[in-house]
């Protein structure tokens, strides 16, 4: 296999986009019609690192960069911006993100003892919590700048609905808008429980479905409290749901049967044979 590099990848999506002889899908795309697929290509980015599968984790990141290159080569296109752009932005935005390596502000700077806020902190003793807590402020003067003063002003709104919801929790949290330990959070739970039932008990579809989505909120809440990403914990209760029944289906096709001919019990039984083995 030849040794292509990052020039080759560049020229190749110019090829792609070229409207004499490029391919007729990639000229078709533009911003929003790629969309979709930046965020398949990094949820299966996402599956694959989960599963520790390097050879796929390696073709899953090209094909996240190839996004990238995608939206570049459209950008220059429009003469908005360029790869290049893309670069020379994200390295600017890092340096200025960490004071704590690049105290010069250029990229060529080394920290020896450096002080950050009234503390002089040197950079191999420096806590992970400075740092986010750095990382926060300074974002939060980059959004003033932008004229985005809210604290939830530029939460994207098409992340996926548990990952916002957990980045709108941790914004409100930065200024004090949080519950101070994880136990008022499960009362909070409990209560958005009961309001459920009782949306339930009313047969309000549009309660029931008012109160459920407070329920879902609220259990994001809880994984944020308890360190969890809830996006990461519900893939992987989808993965054991799936290996379960798989083992379900497996045992009763062994059997001669499909899941829809057998009893509920049968199918809760094989449930947990699957759990024992540690499916």
């Amino acid at each position: 296999m030849a040794d292509y590099s990052l020039d080759d990848l560049l020229y190749l999506m110019s090829r792609l986009r070229d409207p004499k002889d490029g391919c007729p899908w990639d000229r078709a795309q533009d911003f929003s019609s790629i969309v979709p697929h930046t965020i398949e290509e990094s949820y299966e980015l996402a599956d694959a690192i989960e599963r520790g599968d390097f050879q796929q984790i390696r073709e899953e990141l090209g094909d996240v960069l190839f996004q990238v290159v995608f939206y570049s080569q459209l950008g220059d296109e429009q003469k908005q911006f360029d790869f290049n752009g893309i670069v020379s932005t994200l390295v600017d935005k890092l340096i200025r993100r960490h004071p704590h390596v690049f105290p010069e502000g250029s990229l060529e700077s080394r920290v020896g003892h450096q002080a950050i806020g009234s503390q002089a902190i040197d950079s191999q003793t420096i806590k992970i919590a400075q740092v986010k807590q750095t990382w926060e402020a300074i974002k939060a003067t980059e959004r003033e700048s932008k004229q985005q003063p809210g604290v939830l002003d530029d939460v994207p709104m098409a992340l996926p609905a548990l990952t916002r919801a957990a980045k709108l929790q941790k914004r409100a949290s930065q200024v004090g808008f949080d519950w101070d330990d994880i136990d008022e959070v499960l009362g909070q739970l409990r209560e958005e429980i009961d309001e459920l039932i009782e949306a339930r008990e009313q047969h309000s579809a549009v309660e029931i479905a008012g109160e459920l989505g407070d329920v879902l909120f609220c259990l994001v809440n809880l994984a944020r409290h308890l360190k969890v990403n809830p996006e990461a914990a519900l893939r992987a209760a989808n993965r054991k749901f799936e290996n379960r029944f798989r083992y379900i289906e497996q045992t009763l096709a062994e059997n001669g049967h499909l899941p829809a001919e057998a009893t509920l019990e049968q199918m809760d039984k094989l449930w947990g044979e699957a759990k024992e083995q540690g499916l």
